[in-house]
């Protein structure tokens, strides 16, 4: 194992707000690029003040600003933009997600900013993407989940669209946007090439993940509606409730692992019912895999059904709260929550990095830090300011 991060001498300047470029920035400060949060002087990232809190503290903020440097900088300000350049021009990656227009009038576009650093690669999030005649509309995660088709396919059939109440739309962007950073730097450090601009929205992620319902409407001209926990390209797949009042989910994606399941719940013979030995049969009779499969585990607890699936080798867990996610074995043994010391909370336990390397693991170095606590660091060692323009920008709420 090596002890320089895979990104040491990555600089990041992360100027976004809240969900979709922030979380990008963590990724990266994961594995070891140094990015520098960029925040309003007077109250910071709204996320700091997102979700739950505990004595004043966002939760979110903290995890989502770990291994953050937070500077604080007033953009709505022309000394605070030419600030912005100063920094920029000394760093690989800049993310935003100001509106185009924005972006034009206050002169931080991409080419203006190339001109200073030709292999800046600018990450703009937005939430239609540039061009089109929503471009410039205020967007968030919901609005992805919303037009994207996911809300339209999740739920009951009687019941209505559903949105997440979590930030998918965001998280599906700030991957796709990860990799396409990522993708950037490559080309730039490896291919000899120069930096460039990187256009990512909110919809077209999330819609490239259930592509599905395009498919069919373009070639059957048939909408896919809300059918549940079902899944209309294998069955059985649901969730069941068990006697005790759990609930665990099954996947019978596999051919072979749908067929273990009807063996595991005694019901052999519907193996060699043509019926159900083939996909597209088992998905027309998906009503009937349902019921079978409903009956027997809602005569059993949840751990006599896990105890039975596990030892068929059946694609079946637990449906879980975040109690019993912290409390699963599996979790523990991976050390996938470890606890964080935070001079704020004492200690939280947060997720840590999800790829695993060999040679440079990520690390979760600090948590989310106090609005502008390296100010000194960014300004004057970085930059190079002097004291006096560092104070009277100060005086001037700039900083």
């Amino acid at each position: 194992m090596t002890t320089e991060s895979a990104l040491s001498g990555i600089r990041v300047v992360d100027a976004a707000t809240l969900a979709a470029g922030p979380l990008v920035a963590t990724w990266l400060a994961e594995f070891g690029a140094e990015v520098i949060k960029i925040e309003q002087p007077r109250g910071g990232d709204p996320l700091r003040q997102w979700g739950a809190q505990k004595d004043g503290v966002g939760l979110m903020w903290k995890s989502l600003g770990r291994n953050k440097k937070s500077a604080t900088l007033d953009l709505r300000q022309e000394a605070g933009r030419d600030l912005l350049r100063e920094l920029v021009s000394h760093s690989d990656v800049l993310i935003v997600n100001l509106r185009p227009s924005t972006l034009n009038r206050w002169e931080l576009d991409y080419p203006r900013l190339e001109a200073d650093n030709p292999g800046l690669v600018m990450l703009h999030v937005s939430g239609f993407g540039a061009g089109g005649p929503k471009s410039d509309r205020p967007g968030f995660g919901t609005l992805g989940e919303a037009m994207s088709g996911f809300a339209h396919i999740t739920g009951h059939p009687d019941g209505p669209p559903t949105l997440p109440s979590f930030m998918l739309g965001d998280g599906v962007a700030a991957l796709t946007a990860t990799y396409a950073v990522m993708m950037a730097l490559y080309h730039r450090d490896v291919h000899g090439g120069g930096g460039q601009h990187i256009d990512i929205n909110l919809i077209e992620p999330l819609a490239r993940l259930i592509e599905q319902p395009v498919l069919t409407y373009d070639q059957l001209g048939t909408v896919a509606g809300r059918t549940g926990n079902r899944w209309d390209i294998s069955a059985p797949r649901n969730a069941y409730r068990t006697k005790d009042g759990y609930w665990l989910a099954m996947s019978g994606s596999a051919p072979t692992i749908a067929m273990r399941a009807l063996r595991a719940v005694g019901r052999a013979d519907l193996t060699e019912d043509p019926r159900f030995a083939e996909a597209q049969q088992r998905l027309a009779n998906a009503a009937e895999i349902d019921r079978v499969m409903g009956e027997w585990i809602g005569e059993r607890t949840l751990d006599t059904v896990m105890d039975v699936f596990d030892q068929e080798q059946v694609a079946a867990a637990p449906i879980y709260d975040a109690e019993q996610l912290l409390a699963d074995p599996q979790m523990q043994a991976r050390g996938v929550y470890a606890a964080q010391a935070d001079p704020d909370l004492g200690s939280m336990r947060v997720q840590g990095p999800v790829p695993r390397f060999s040679e440079t693991p990520g690390r979760v170095e600090h948590l989310g830090p106090a609005l502008g606590e390296h100010n000194d660091e960014i300004y004057l060692d970085l930059l190079g300011l002097d004291a006096d323009r560092y104070r009277r920008m100060q005086a001037d709420g700039v900083i």
